[in-house]
């Protein structure tokens, strides 16, 4: 490519407060609109702001989990623009003195190990949200709900280290594992809980100038974060192959066509008039605060995946899709604690476990297999009792019905048929049917031996030990 790709991005994640950041209204999703308000989130004439201080200690740990630098003191300012779901007209955020500065964290695409710098992590206030009605280009009607204005949120903004929409799709996904594992953020970002800003810009290989940028705003999912970045970077370079110039402007994405449309250029963009807000003073920050807050944190994805490595000898790749999420990774903890076959369990918990849960639409939280009930079948499948086949039938049958192992096997009569004379006999009859793959079986065609073990399952309905059919047919061949 004549052009390299610069991208920085600015997530948006809410703190999992049960309250709003300044007053006391219910900060859940989903309750009836304008049902989560009072005169403060409001911005009534005479009210004062209150900081939670629990918003205080979420946002201090997020900066700590990503290497920031907590600011000695931080102040909040006034975001200025009108907006119908604004109802005060501007928005309480930080400016100049954000609460946490410098930072990173790294990210892994293509085996390739990368630092990711941030540039600052600050407070802020949601605003509210629009609800349009159906034909709303024809009535042009829409309804504000202002549950969401004065939600808590950190604002992290990255340096414009990112190099590719692969790497920002990565990027966006470690902070939200991070977000997740420290318990601050639930990083659903179908309901608006975590959602990020592009910026992007392509220059020659090789400058070191920056390109005119455009901002995407409000990308909600792993996959609109990508495609539209590679919808942005086809769109940038035709432009300049073309000879012409990039505007710079905001864009927002359209997942139904698959493309970024303008929604306003740089000249209509806003000058929010940023000035301290005088309703909060500035606050400083124990060192004491930070030591305490730092010594809770959890374990983080990095470290655990690198336990996980040394501790259980699995390889790389396994570890960090165990470690991709807390419940995840303290599940197979859970089943470690019954045996020592690690490898064997990660591979049931990444293939069967996870496959369920996708196919149910379920967490670990709620997954009706626990840990006791997963290593009950793995043991029948170690002493022999059934099959590796048989078991992924009892799998599903477990997580469908939270019955054991155990209960399945006996009601179904699945135990696995490891008696030699029975085996023999129905081998036996195989071997005489099939005179023709017994010739192939001879002549060396290893395909041939597949399909007589192949057989023999079949006549015992999955049940014939796979092992000693296999020694058996070796022995009369």
């Amino acid at each position: 490519m004549k052009y390299e790709t610069v991208i920085g991005l600015e997530v948006h994640a809410q703190l999992l407060t049960n309250s709003k950041i300044f007053c006391g209204c219910s900060a859940k999703f989903g309750n009836p609109p304008n049902s989560q308000t009072c005169p403060v989130c409001m911005g009534y004439p005479g009210v004062l702001p209150v900081l939670n201080e629990k918003v205080l200690e979420y946002a201090i740990k997020a900066s700590l989990a990503t290497n920031c630098h907590i600011n000695e003191e931080s102040r909040f300012a006034r975001k200025n623009y009108f907006y119908p779901d604004l109802p005060k007209s501007y928005q309480i955020s930080q400016y100049e003195a954000p609460l946490a500065e410098k930072g990173f964290i790294e990210i892994t695409v293509n085996e390739e190990r990368k630092k990711i710098e941030i540039t600052r992590i600050h407070l802020e206030e949601d605003a509210g949200k629009l609800v349009h009605t159906e034909g709303y280009v024809t009535s042009n009607k829409s309804f504000a709900d202002f549950n969401r204005t004065g939600v808590p949120l950190i604002e992290i903004v990255s340096e414009p280290d990112l190099r590719s929409s692969q790497e920002a799709r990565e990027y966006v996904r470690k902070l939200r594992t991070i977000l997740q594992y420290l318990e601050v953020c639930d990083g659903n970002m179908e309901e608006g809980s975590l959602r990020c800003d592009a910026n992007i810009s392509l220059r020659p290989v090789g400058s070191k100038i920056l390109g005119t940028k455009t901002e995407l705003k409000n990308l909600n999912s792993f996959r609109f974060i990508q495609k539209a970045l590679e919808y942005e970077i086809n769109r940038q370079c035709m432009v300049l192959e073309a000879g012409e110039k990039v505007i710079q402007e905001t864009r927002l994405w359209d997942p139904d066509q698959n493309r970024t449309f303008s929604m306003r250029t740089k000249e209509e963009a806003h000058d929010y008039r940023y000035f301290p807000d005088p309703d909060l003073v500035p606050f400083s920050i124990e060192s004491e605060m930070i030591h305490q807050i730092k010594a809770g944190l959890p374990e983080l994805p990095e470290i655990k995946i690198e336990r996980f490595i040394r501790e259980y000898e699995i390889p790389r790749y396994d570890a960090e899709i165990l470690a991709s999420s807390r419940e995840l990774a303290d599940y197979f903890e859970a089943c470690a604690g019954f045996s020592s076959h690690y490898k064997m369990i990660g591979n049931w918990i990444m293939g069967e476990l996870i496959r369920e849960l996708r196919n149910h639409n379920r967490t670990v939280a709620n997954c009706p297999v626990t840990p006791e009930i997963l290593m009950g079948l793995l043991k029948m499948i170690d002493e022999g009792i059934i099959s590796g086949k048989i078991a992924k039938y009892v799998f599903e049958e477990m997580f469908k019905t939270g019955k054991s192992a155990e209960q399945i096997v006996k009601e179904k009569n699945l135990i696995q048929i490891s008696d030699q004379k029975e085996l023999e006999e129905i081998i036996d009859k195989i071997v005489a049917e099939n005179p023709k793959v017994i010739e192939d079986v001879l002549s060396g065609k290893k395909k041939a031996m597949g399909f007589l073990v192949g057989k023999v399952m079949k006549a015992t309905s999955g049940k014939a030990n796979p092992g000693i059919v296999n020694q058996i047919l070796k022995k009369k061949l």
